[in-house]
């Protein structure tokens, strides 16, 4: 832990060294990655002793991560400068950031100097550390000499620009670079600056020029500092290892995963079923529809709206389109089963060979074991595949079967209406209000099912956190607890399934019973119309 935090350090400054630092976005960057880099450097100064069991390495050292932490933030503190020269910030302001860069890079060059650590840097570190010292300090300086420019302090003034002239020499004499952070610029300004305040002075002012040591000490703006370690440096990202576990942990999670599915499974059924058979029954007595204007007034609302679903889902062109699809997916998914069992086959032959070979040695847990569960997955999306098989030829001969009215929902009200003959027979009695009533409580019936089929596949309690915490406590019973977990997390939900299908019955029942009296209320069992 201690090296890959090290290492993000040293990559957050590589990163930082890669910024554009003419643009705002690059400046940012680059100060938040070195801020960042500094308070994990300073996060391992404090922990490394305890958390390294033997003698850590130099750069490990506390003493090498305090110089990198002050190095980082003292180069932070820099990019600060450098934003406020851009932006064209009060010289007082700038006088005071400049100062405080002053004072970061004065301890790194202090600290880097320690006979602990001195060793451990290139040649040019310290002599580029020292010359930006100096370089900070008469950018401090000089800006101040501006202040005291705008204040009419002009003795003040050109002592703080001729101390400013010294500090610019020392950059570039400590640095053996004339063009540090700009120095050679400076220093042209600086002297331009002192010209004309000394020409002002003799001429003007007649102000007496202060002793350096007598000036008045510039402020300072500590505008950085170490960004504080986080528990998680992306916490809104997955995290990679989460689902790893020990082996007997996955066990009885896949375990209570197939129990879980079992019970889903069992409810999903008994809604379908109960809903089928809602269905196929309310068919046989042509309901809702038969519920509906049928003496020629124009076509039923249902059929608009199912005209009109058909009509947006693509008509009987995508309907053409998907069973056309329908070999290929099944192909891709029937090599994609075909080469997961291959794999399983060649891992259980290879096991069984080195088992053989190896004898007692071999302590590799047992390949049935170690896959069961994904051989158990590869049998069931086996049967999967024959059943989709199977379903794709009733698909064909049921869209084959009802093609022509497919295509008559596709054509829209202006087809509906050709096709449909003339009504006959009355309109219903005093038992049609009671059995639309009843319909209505059916499409609630229905929709209160999607909502449990919903809740049932959506519900997922956390068994890994409960198993780790039994195997921790020395009680892991898989059974016991999976048993427990479905009957808090599906109880509720298997109740709501039973009291769905005990309303059913009574809906049908009652509609049974009126549904005759409807029939003769409207004279008969309906015209040609009402059948189409």
């Amino acid at each position: 832990k201690v090296c890959v935090l090290f290492n993000i350090a040293a990559l957050s400054t590589q990163i930082a060294e890669t910024q554009n630092l003419d643009s705002e976005e690059g400046l940012q960057k680059a100060n938040k990655k070195l801020q960042s880099a500094a308070g994990i450097f300073t996060a391992l100064k404090d922990r490394v002793v305890g958390l390294i069991e033997q003698e850590p390495t130099p750069d490990l050292e506390p003493e090498c991560l305090g110089v990198l932490s002050s190095l980082c933030l003292a180069q932070a503190q820099e990019l600060v400068v450098q934003k406020a020269l851009k932006d064209s910030m009060k010289d007082n302001i700038v006088a005071k950031l400049a100062g405080h860069a002053d004072d970061l890079f004065a301890e790194v060059m202090k600290v880097m100097q320690k006979e602990s650590v001195r060793t451990l840097w290139d040649k040019d570190w310290l002599s580029v550390v020292s010359g930006k010292q100096a370089l900070y300090n008469g950018l401090s300086q000089f800006h101040q000499s501006k202040v005291c420019n705008a204040a009419k302090n002009i003795g003040e003034e050109i002592s703080r620009l001729q101390y400013c002239l010294e500090l610019f020499q020392a950059c570039q004499t400590r640095s053996g670079m004339a063009g540090l952070g700009g120095c050679s610029d400076w220093v042209k300004r600086a002297n331009r600056a002192l010209t004309d305040a000394k020409k002002d002075n003799d001429f003007i002012y007649h102000e007496r020029i202060p002793d350096v040591k007598q000036l008045t000490a510039i402020g300072r703006a500590a505008v950085v500092k170490p960004t504080v370690l986080p528990d998680k440096f992306l916490p809104n990202d997955k995290e990679l290892f989460a689902a790893l576990m020990p082996v007997h942990i996955h066990q009885a999670v896949a375990a209570y995963e197939v129990r879980k599915q079992e019970m889903v499974g069992k409810e999903l059924n008994r809604m379908k079923e109960g809903t089928n058979m809602l269905n196929e029954i309310l068919n046989s007595m042509n309901l809702p529809a038969a519920l509906e204007d049928t003496t020629g007034g124009g076509v039923p609302a249902s059929l608009k709206e199912k005209s009109a679903a058909v009509i947006e889902a693509g008509g009987v062109d995508e309907l053409e389109r998907l069973v056309r699809e329908l070999p290929d997916l099944l192909q891709r998914n029937t090599d994609l089963l075909t080469e997961a069992e291959r794999m399983l086959r060649e891992e259980a032959e290879s096991d069984s060979t080195l088992r053989a070979q190896h004898g007692a040695r071999w302590s590799r847990t047992p390949s049935d074991k170690l896959t069961g569960t994904f051989s158990a997955n590869a049998t069931k999306y086996r049967t999967i595949i024959n059943n989709a098989t199977q379903a794709d030829a009733v698909v064909k001969e049921k869209l084959s079967t009802h093609m022509q009215g497919m295509k008559a929902l596709a054509g829209g009200e202006s087809v509906l209406a050709q096709q449909l003959p003339s009504g006959a027979g009355g309109s219903g009695g005093s038992s049609t209000s009671r059995l639309k009533a009843l319909m209505e409580e059916v499409e609630t019936l229905k929709a209160e099912r999607a909502v449990i089929e919903s809740e049932l596949k959506g519900t997922n309690p956390d068994m890994k956190t409960v198993f780790l915490q039994a195997a921790a406590n020395g009680a892991l019973n898989e059974p016991v607890l999976s048993v427990q977990s479905l009957g808090r997390s599906f109880g509720p939900l298997q109740q709501q399934v039973g009291e769905s299908v005990t309303r059913q019955e009574k809906i049908i029942a009652e509609v049974q019973d009126l549904y005759q009296p409807f029939i003769q209320e409207r004279g008969g069992e309906g015209g040609a119309r009402e059948n189409a």
